[in-house]
């Protein structure tokens, strides 16, 4: 009977859990559309989450295509099938490997780092200082942080993608001896807007998901220190599982 109610005890705080999440997104999303607006505050976090984020998801997703390419490679040689490298890196790099490792660079530098702020905020009670100056923490930490993520996420997939093919051609051509321009009639042969609609779609969505992640363990913290460092990891753990499942959710709706 305490197995049972261990159980039942996980089950009931896991739907509590839930919910709670879905009024925070809810609430989120509609003090989109909500005055007063914070531009200054959106451009902030615009600039934090793309612009700084630029070295990791583009050093990831290099060595992404390059590490592909040579793979790719070395499976085709088997079959006489050389020639299909380029469409495969192209093809893995727009669909899959871009959105992907960009969205877990992202999850373990920015959802980390909003949990963290945000965390702090709560432990100290500076949202509650907002509130009493009538600012509501929703309009001011949360929402503008959320759509900078959304908005942002597809951009920064994009320079993965161009990056990581970019990388299966260097090591194409300089390792394997393939032909610069027949790798890259290749590859725009084998690009479709299916290829870039996907990426874009899954950035817009792990955007989502790291931004509301970080925001919505920071805004419940509890605890202290100890509490800001339980806020943060949640963050990133539960923001990559969630990339995971979402990026197959989203293949397999395209596919």
């Amino acid at each position: 009977m305490e197995m049972v109610r261990k159980i039942g005890t996980m089950g009931i705080n896991f739907v509590k859990s839930l919910f709670q999440f879905l009024l925070f997104l809810i609430q989120t999303v509609h003090n989109w559309f909500l005055p007063p607006y914070y531009p200054k505050v959106f451009l902030k976090n615009f600039i934090e989450i793309g612009f700084y984020s630029l070295p990791v998801v583009s050093l990831t997703a290099l060595f992404a295509g390059m590490v592909l390419a040579l793979q790719s490679y070395s499976g085709f040689s088997s079959f006489s099938a050389e020639g299909a490298v380029a469409t495969v890196v192209e093809i893995a790099i727009t669909r899959e490997l871009g959105p992907v490792f960009a969205g877990l660079m992202v999850a373990g530098r920015i959802g980390a780092t909003m949990a963290a702020s945000i965390g702090t905020m709560k432990v100290t009670e500076q949202l509650d200082a907002l509130k009493t100056l009538s600012m509501s923490p929703f309009k001011y930490i949360v929402s503008p942080r959320v759509l900078a993520g959304v908005l942002v996420m597809p951009l920064l997939v994009i320079v993965a993608d161009i990056i990581g093919v970019f990388g299966g051609f260097l090591v194409s051509i300089n390792e394997l001896g393939f032909n610069p321009y027949v790798y890259i009639k290749d590859t725009y042969n084998s690009m479709k807007m299916v290829d870039l609609t996907i990426g874009i779609a899954k950035g817009a969505t792990f955007g989502a998901i790291i931004t509301s992640m970080g925001c919505y363990y920071g805004y419940y913290t509890e605890g202290g220190a100890d509490g800001v460092g339980k806020a943060t990891t949640n963050a990133v753990v539960y923001s990559s599982i969630l990339i995971l499942i979402f990026n197959y959710v989203l293949t397999a709706v395209f596919f």
